[in-house]
């Protein structure tokens, strides 16, 4: 299965080939429009690409890579949406974007990968963990809305 499939980064006028798979990953909690919405300033502002798996010229799976220096890290890609659709799944795309991004990041010359993961999400862990990934902190949140 993997070996059919084409990485590459989504140029930025495609990028809202995201929008369904991004609005499964919400369980639908986000319309398209709103997601649309919120996609437009993220290109704007810069910093941020999206990884897609495409089988043939089906978009399968993506990942959203923002590209970040801290001061407690310096240069690092964090991912964000990571979303494989239903029927890929337990198939090793996930293993494929992991190697991708491993190899990006380093492209680049960043340090290390972070993301953050909802804790009811216990695969997604077990999915991290498998790739190296470890806790470092809580992601803390305060709605305003």
């Amino acid at each position: 299965m993997a070996g059919n499939l084409k990485l590459e980064l989504i140029p930025y006028d495609k990028m809202e080939s995201i929008l369904p798979l991004v609005f499964k990953l919400n369980d639908g909690k986000f319309s398209e429009e709103v997601l649309k919405s919120r996609l437009q300033p993220m290109l704007t502002m810069g910093g941020y690409e999206c990884l897609g798996v495409y089988d043939k010229q089906k978009l399968i799976a993506c990942c959203g890579i923002w590209l970040l220096q801290k001061l407690y890290k310096g240069k690092h890609i964090e991912l964000d949406n990571v979303f494989v659709s239903e029927e890929y799944r337990s198939r090793g795309v996930g293993k494929l974007m992991m190697d991708w991004l491993v190899e990006y990041a380093k492209s680049i010359g960043g340090n290390s990968i972070e993301l953050n993961s909802y804790i009811a999400n216990k695969k997604g862990i077990k999915f991290w963990q498998r790739h190296g990934f470890e806790p470092l902190g809580y992601h803390m949140i305060k709605n305003l809305e």
